[in-house]
């Protein structure tokens, strides 16, 4: 099982998102939870697409981190 670092941003009226290491693999969804779900599908769609290719599936190495900031 690998894990892969999602990045979902708000839009308007929706959510988008997208996985740093897989480029052109994004989701969008009317929720976060949505969103998310759409992703693991879209991930493992694209991976799917890259295995039937003969291409080589990039390893996951994107990490995030919240940071506070003073105001």
């Amino acid at each position: 099982m690998l894990k892969y670092t999602i990045v979902i941003e708000k839009a308007d009226g929706n959510y988008s998102a997208y996985c740093p290491d897989l480029p052109g693999c994004i989701a969008t969804g009317a929720s976060v939870e949505e969103t998310t779900e759409r992703m693991k599908a879209a991930i493992g769609f694209h991976i799917e697409g890259l295995k039937a290719e003969g291409m080589d599936i990039p390893p996951p190495t994107t990490a995030a981190a919240p940071v506070e900031v003073a105001l």
